[in-house]
């Protein structure tokens, strides 16, 4: 007979990452291309952050509305010698603690104060990073973030604090 007391068993490892802390460090806007700039807070619209332009009308859809990188991803991108950082590949919001790459399209951020976003698809990256490093479009190959679009409006902004809600897409 077991005991339901013992603590002593060992457990299975929990492969997901801790996400109790994750939180916005930019959120980055430009009139269009990269660099995008770091600002304070920014309006979280339908079509994306207010005051952000894109660079191509692929880019003008409402499943690509918002770009999210993990700043922990561009501190081992600087690591490698490339010279990144927020905004500056083209992402609108850097977050710490999320591990973008892990999650899955369906899944819904969910960011303190009330703004909702839903993943689409892992971002893809983009020949304009050539001007960043010529090496950069490859180096961040199947670790460029994520692209999402907008379920509920709010404001970003910097601190902000994430939570993730896992889920399929809505077609």
């Amino acid at each position: 007979m077991s005991d339901t007391n013992d603590h002593t068993a060992a457990k299975p490892a929990d492969s997901s990452p801790d996400r109790s802390h994750a939180v916005v460090v930019a959120v980055c806007i430009s009139p269009g291309g990269v660099p995008k700039h770091p600002v304070e807070s920014a309006t979280l619209g339908v079509e994306g952050l207010e005051g952000d332009g894109h660079a191509h009308k692929k880019h003008c859809r409402p499943e690509r509305a918002l770009s999210i990188q993990d700043i922990e991803l561009l501190e081992d991108l600087k690591g490698e010698g490339y010279p990144v950082g927020p905004g500056l590949i083209g992402e609108n919001v850097t977050v710490r603690g999320l591990h973008v790459q892990k999650l899955a399209a369906g899944d819904r951020l969910c960011f303190e104060g009330g703004a909702v976003v839903e993943l689409t698809q892992p971002r893809r990256p983009c020949f304009v990073l050539d001007a960043v490093h010529p090496e950069l479009q490859e180096a961040v190959r199947d670790r460029c973030g994520f692209l999402a679009r907008v379920v509920q409006t709010g404001r970003l902004h910097t601190g902000q604090r994430i939570t993730v809600e896992s889920g399929s897409p809505v077609q």
